[in-house]
């Protein structure tokens, strides 16, 4: 005839922490007997790693909202809604994206002239960004 024992948890909790240990600890060593740590550096928003300056449209807003560039910097607009927008000057003929299709991107190069362009959609008017140009 078998009897249920309750066996104890033994070892369980143990062994899970000597592994974390023995990971933190690997974590920690250096073959060479010094470490260095170089932090990536971050890209500020609105700019790839290249350098180069990106929008993206999501959700019905411009991310992001400003951006400030050199003057005749190709900016990239990114578009990840599924309806059509525009990244277009508000007060002039500075720039136009034209109408960019849903997952789709255009670009357009900041003015030459120093200064700050508040842009628009031209089809959702109330979408609204700053363009300033150092």
């Amino acid at each position: 005839m078998f009897t249920n024992r309750v066996r104890p948890r033994r070892g369980r909790l143990g062994a899970a922490s000597v592994v974390c240990a023995l990971l933190a600890l690997t974590g920690c060593s250096s073959s060479s007997g010094s470490s260095s740590s170089t932090a990536p550096a971050s890209t500020p928003p609105g700019t790839t790693a290249s350098g180069a300056a990106r929008i993206v449209i999501k959700d019905f807003l411009f991310s992001p909202a400003s951006l400030t560039v050199a003057p005749g910097t190709v900016v990239t607009v990114v578009n990840e809604d599924k309806t059509p927008h525009t990244a277009t000057d508000a007060e002039g003929k500075a720039f136009d994206t034209g109408t960019i299709a849903g997952g789709k991107s255009a670009t357009f190069k900041a003015p030459a002239t120093a200064g700050s362009y508040s842009y628009i959609c031209s089809i959702h008017q109330y979408m609204k960004g700053t363009l300033t140009v150092r």
